[in-house]
């Protein structure tokens, strides 16, 4: 039996068996639509924890000043690192040229009294120093207006960021705040930009009755305040943490003249907690995923294999003839 009568017998026993062959295929189609949706799926969901972890800080990382260890070891007094300066940190800045977006900024207080007007907000609320890439740093987005521009932060414009708390103290529900002016530890301050509520996603530190500042402005207003300034780094991809934390790690060491093989004269941390959350979570998904789409294979490959056995099974005679009439296993197959 050659090629041809092959295909020939195959289209003979497709147009006798019109319901088996349109549930063979039924049965190939659905199991593979039903893993590649399953599979799209997964990845959907991966790619939205992996934007809201994002958002959480699980992908950047911070220097900051170093803890102090408290009392002696050994007989020995611990050692002190002096506090990490503004202009360190600008430095940083400038010449960091590792992945991921650099912000730096600082908490000038959490007692402030902000006016509008006649009304006058509760003496809780946040007021922070930041520059232009503060919000995308942190994953806040802007609700309206505009964030700060760099020539805002570093002039020491007098300009503002207000969360929504704070909105709803000071102005009406259809009022539009954006390019009102605002009073603030003794200032006065024109709001280019509304921060989106958070909700109770963002904290201790909620950006909801949150004030934030251009840097500059911050140590003008408040000269005598020791600020403890922060550095964050923000690494669009997971992959490249690592790379970009050593990389932070010898520019800033280079800047504070730290000496090889001592101690780092500053703190470098990661968001380990959420990072590592993320990571069970997708992981997690992977597993689910895969069993998922392993059951969805072995029910379409169990149905398909019982089709298959009727075919084979209702042609033994057929079968018993051809070998009768010399056909080999090879042929037969």
């Amino acid at each position: 039996m050659n090629i041809r009568e092959n295909v020939k017998e195959g289209i003979k026993s497709i147009k006798a068996n019109k319901l088996r062959t349109f549930l063979t295929a039924a049965i190939i189609s659905i199991g593979i639509t039903s893993l590649v949706g399953i599979l799209t799926a997964i990845d959907g969901i991966q790619n939205s924890i992996n934007n809201s972890f994002s958002s959480l800080g699980a992908n950047t990382f911070d220097i900051e000043d170093r803890r102090q260890n408290r009392g002696s070891s050994g007989g020995k007094k611990s050692k002190t690192y002096p506090k990490v300066k503004y202009h360190e940190l600008l430095q940083f800045k400038e010449k960091y040229e590792g992945p991921g977006l650099v912000s730096i900024y600082t908490v000038i207080t959490g007692q402030a009294e902000v006016k509008y007007g006649s009304k006058v907000t509760n003496p809780n609320q946040i007021v922070r120093g930041g520059d232009e890439n503060y919000l995308a740093v942190d994953g806040y987005d802007v609700e309206k207006g505009r964030p700060f521009s760099v020539n805002e932060s570093l002039n020491g414009s007098y300009v503002a960021l207000v969360g929504s708390d704070v909105l709803q103290d000071l102005f009406e529900e259809n009022e539009n705040p954006v390019g009102k002016k605002i009073s603030l530890m003794g200032a006065k301050y024109r709001i280019v930009g509304t921060i989106a509520e958070q909700g109770g996603a963002s904290g201790n530190s909620n950006i909801d009755r949150t004030i934030i500042i251009p840097m500059q402005t911050a140590r003008i207003i408040a000269p005598e305040r020791n600020f403890g300034y922060e550095i964050a780094v923000a690494v669009p991809d997971p992959t490249q943490m690592e790379n970009a934390m050593g990389i932070a790690r010898g520019l800033m060491s280079a800047i504070r003249q730290d000496r090889p093989g001592e101690e780092d004269s500053f703190d470098l941390s990661a968001s380990k907690s959420l990072a590592e959350r993320k990571g069970e979570i997708t992981g997690y998904l992977r597993i689910g995923g895969f069993t998922i789409g392993f059951v969805t294979l072995i029910g379409a490959s169990i149905g398909l294999m019982n089709i298959m056995l009727v075919s084979v099974t209702e042609r033994t005679r057929d079968i018993g003839v051809r070998k009768a009439l010399g056909a080999t296993p090879l042929k037969i197959r």
